[in-house]
């Protein structure tokens, strides 16, 4: 798993790409309505010291499945906002998201000496499950404030400390996802 930049036209367009998609979209907010992410739009983000975009591949052989960021990256605070987006749905569900996250994360705390990331997910998207991974907590809600479909939903807001985070690696995560398992299927038997 490797994280790469944005450094050429074809991998802002990719990116671009994934981004516009509807599947993807509908979960995002730049700031710019409902406008589509451009690649133009996406190289002015990567030149910015308030952006940090990164490309992420798989680990068996270096296909690029998505796309993490740090967005609002402020040096004085030291603060920015965390998101993410599976390109190739066909790598989803395999980690590649958590592990090429947490790596932001580490860079994020690490290089950039930032003390706290936060993130937000609109209810319902699948992406939170990544970010509890991570170790985000829970910090609130914006209610009624991202439409999809016609329906107004919630945003859920979480942040993570620089004393709070560590790095997951493929086995850590393993581990993490087996247990995350067992506890829902136990709750499930509960109920």
């Amino acid at each position: 798993m490797k994280l790469l930049p944005l450094d050429s036209r074809e991998l802002f367009e990719l990116a671009a790409g994934w981004l516009q998609r509807r599947e993807n979209s509908q979960w995002l907010d730049f700031g710019i309505g409902h406008h589509p992410v451009t690649p133009a739009l996406l190289m002015i983000m990567a030149r910015r010291d308030t952006h940090f975009l990164r490309l992420y591949t798989s680990d068996r052989d270096d296909t690029l499945t998505g796309l993490v960021g740090l967005s609002n990256v402020d040096r004085v605070f030291k603060t920015a906002v965390f998101w993410g987006v599976s390109g190739d749905k066909s790598f989803r569900n395999r980690g590649y998201s958590t592990l090429a996250s947490s790596k932001l994360m580490t860079f994020a705390f690490g290089e950039l000496g930032l003390r706290s990331v936060n993130a937000w997910a609109v209810e319902g998207n699948p992406s939170i499950r990544v970010i509890e991974r991570l170790g985000f907590r829970y910090a609130g809600r914006l209610r009624q404030c991202h439409e999809i479909d016609g329906q107004l939903r919630d945003r859920l807001l979480f942040d993570l400390l620089a004393s709070e985070h560590r790095e997951l690696d493929r086995k850590t995560w393993r581990l993490f996802d087996r247990t995350r398992r067992e506890a829902d299927c136990d709750a499930l038997q509960e109920a």
